[in-house]
């Protein structure tokens, strides 16, 4: 019996209205006369319809599943609504937590449940914000501690607690963030590691529900269209537990995502442009009506907003705007850390130093601690700062290490550490070491393969000697920091101007591996482009596509051809995009990317007038003058034994002539090193026509019959 069958039995009733042989016989009717198969099994036995069932209740039902199976994608919104609020937004304090990471069984809890849960088992009293027990004086003391590992920064580590300690004087409206501030202050002057630390201890004295602080790095989103990436990095740092949200390099983010993080300070919550529901903790976007409970805005509520950098409350009001700065809690800037601090926390390094020695590598060291003290921080006086010392204790603990792996320290050595001449000495067994010799030496195989890549070009001698004073000076630069002296950061992009064909492109090729090889770029790829590649064709288009080929070159060399064409004056809206996409590009990744730019040297001239920050921003402008006709010989001998041929004798006075008259005449237009290409691949041709009729003839030489120099004027 199939479906249908079973079908009409169950609605029907098979026993009480038609067997077996009347349905079949309807079957054979349906097919002669048509119609249904009802009207069939009516018109052969002449029964009436006698349900088992009220027909009305089962169409009901029916509808009522498919109803059901319908919403099973509803169902899941609403299981995962449990996080969401009646206002159809991402509320921290509502949010499900599980503490053992999501391996308890059961529902979660709230993070009001977390806290309360966590202050029992700590036999303690919430201290949250607005909370009925909430005790100011829970602060008490945390200062000095503090004071015990952050050294030099007493009056940042005093506004530091204050702009934690607000939101218990002055508890924030509903809906907003407890609190935000901005941490400034000099490069390696301690910020990370005192907030750090202040979170850890307040979390200590459960006045934060953790020590965890969730960093969103804003640099990584220097460009449009990466607005999911973000959003679903704001959310799981707005879902966590940690109740201290840091955003670092607002100066490198684009601006549409700094509008989130505005919104967030300034009124607590931020709107989102499209619907979005939650699957598996994951922001999904949705565009259809039944979605009557996603995620429309996120809510700071609960948690402390802050924002780090060196640079200065100006450049943070010039990115995000007054109303935002003013809108900030506390602004909390670091000092420059004394001579004094910086021994103390030489100390601490030292006593680390010690104990890593011995646990890791089975070596106790021993050292006069004052000369010591004294040599490390000597690193630190002009310019290297915090980190010079820092990298100096990391640098021994991998001389150390080399050490030990060679054999020349074996397990439970006495070392001493010893200053002599500026030198850092390990002194064991009677033996003696120069420590920082044990580090390893960087690879320098490409380097010398790229050297002898650029000994085989032709001519171009200054600008060789430019490019190989760019090893000399990163291995000066690269000193001075071993010896704790401030690095100076010159621009390194630069102008090459001349005609087609001198060997611009080759040359940035080489630029692009030689600057990987010394360690000056970590990609060292050459990304080849020109207006066609940067200027959109509709209003909208040009940042995006500029932006996308910016971040395509990032760790290389990003070489723009005929770069004067992005410029076709104040009317040309699209070029003027491209540029100031481009300049911002540069500023924002100045560190990881060189930009070449390549063109006439009248036309390159008039570029740099179209926007103000791109002449100082190129001050390396190298001229590739054309070629000599002895240069071009040269060339063409070179790229004919390239190819498996070689170039008789006789052609070459012939050839020089050529070559000679050419660049007089029309240099500009002549191609250089592609006139040079093209005379040789039409030379082998002709070759090969000459071999048919001179069967004896060599098949590698070019002979004068085989170059046409007809066409000197063109």
């Amino acid at each position: 019996m199939n479906d249908l069958e079973d079908i009409m039995n169950g609605i029907f009733g098979k026993s009480d209205n038609y067997t077996e042989e009347e349905i079949e016989a309807a079957k054979k009717r349906r097919k002669k006369y048509g119609g249904t198969l009802l009207e069939n099994l009516n018109a052969i036995t002449g029964k009436s319809l006698k349900t088992n069932f009220d027909l009305d209740k089962q169409i009901a039902e029916l509808n009522q599943q498919l109803t059901i199976d319908f919403g099973l994608n509803q169902q899941a919104i609403r299981e995962n609504a449990e996080t969401v609020s009646s206002l159809g937004g991402i509320d921290p304090s509502n949010m499900i937590y599980k503490p053992d990471g999501g391996k308890t069984e059961g529902a979660g809890m709230t993070l009001d449940e977390y806290r309360a849960r966590m202050q029992a088992e700590k036999g303690t009293a919430s201290n949250a914000p607005g909370s009925s027990r909430a005790d100011v004086s829970a602060f008490d003391g945390a200062e000095e501690k503090l004071g015990e590992k952050v050294f030099g920064q007493d009056a940042f580590l005093k506004k530091l607690l204050i702009a934690f300690k607000r939101p218990f004087i002055m508890p924030p409206d509903k809906g907003q963030a407890r609190n935000s501030f901005f941490l400034t202050g000099e490069e390696d002057s301690g910020k990370h590691f005192a907030l750090s630390e202040t979170v850890k201890e307040l979390a200590g004295r459960n006045l934060l529900l953790s020590d965890e602080i969730r960093i969103i790095d804003l640099g990584i989103y220097p460009s449009a269209g990466q607005d999911k990436v973000f959003l679903q990095d704001l959310y799981m740092a707005l879902s966590s537990k940690a109740e201290v949200i840091l955003f670092e390099h607002f100066d490198a983010c684009h601006i549409s995502y700094l509008a989130y993080v505005s919104e967030l300070v300034t009124t607590g919550r931020c709107q989102l442009s499209e619907r979005y529901i939650l699957q598996k903790g994951q922001l999904v976007s949705v565009q259809n009506s039944f979605a009557s409970e996603a995620v429309s805005f996120f809510s700071a509520e609960g948690k402390y907003l802050a924002l780090i950098s060196t640079k200065g409350v100006d450049k943070l009001a010039g990115a995000m705007g007054a109303p935002f700065v003013n809108a900030l809690g506390d602004i909390v800037k670091t000092e420059p850390l004394s001579k004094e601090s910086m021994r103390k926390i030489a100390g601490v390094r030292l006593r680390a130093l010690r104990e890593n020695a011995e646990k890791k590598f089975g070596i106790k060291l021993s050292t006069d601690e004052e000369a010591f003290l004294d040599y490390s921080v000597s690193r630190s006086e002009k310019g290297a700062g915090l980190s010079g010392i820092l990298s100096f204790f990391t640098d021994i603990e991998k001389a150390l290490a080399e050490l030990r792996l060679s054999g020349d320290l074996s397990k439970d050595s006495e070392v001493t550490l010893s200053v002599r001449e500026g030198a850092l000495i390990a002194i064991s067994d009677e033996k003696e070491i120069l420590l920082f010799g044990a580090l390893k030496t960087g690879y320098s195989g490409e380097i010398e393969a790229v050297k002898a890549e650029m000994d085989n070009i032709v001519g171009l001698e200054k600008i060789k000697s430019y490019i190989f004073s760019l090893e000399e000076y990163y291995a000066v630069q690269k000193r001075r920091k071993e010896e704790g002296l401030k690095i100076s950061e010159v621009s390194k992009h630069m102008i090459f101007t001349g005609n087609p064909g001198t060997g611009k492109t080759t040359i940035a090729r080489i630029i692009s591996r030689y600057l990987k090889a010394i360690g000056v770029l970590t990609g060292g790829q050459l990304v080849e482009v020109t207006r066609a590649d940067l200027v959109g064709r509709y209003v909208g288009h040009t940042a995006p596509l500029t932006n996308q080929v910016i971040q395509s070159a990032i760790g290389g060399v990003l070489f723009i051809d005929e770069a004067y064409s992005l410029y076709r004056g104040q009317d040309d809206s699209f070029g003027l995009e491209a540029i100031d996409t481009l300049v911002k590009g540069i500023e924002d990744n100045r560190d990881n990317l060189i930009v070449i730019l390549a063109g006439y040297s009248d036309e390159m001239s008039y570029f740099l007038t179209s926007n103000s920050g791109l002449k100082s921003r190129f001050p390396n402008v190298i001229e590739f003058p054309d070629y000599t006709g002895q240069e071009l010989l040269d060339i063409a001998k070179i790229t004919a034994r390239s190819k498996g041929y070689v170039i008789d004798e006789g052609a070459e006075l012939p050839l020089l002539t050529y070559f000679n008259s050419v660049q007089a005449i029309r240099a500009r237009t002549a191609g250089n090193g592609r006139l040079v290409r093209n005379k040789v691949e039409e030379a082998i041709l002709n070759h090969s026509r000459r071999l048919v009729a001179e069967k004896d003839a060599d098949l590698s030489l070019l002979t004068s019959r085989d170059f046409d120099l007809s066409d000197v004027e063109g």
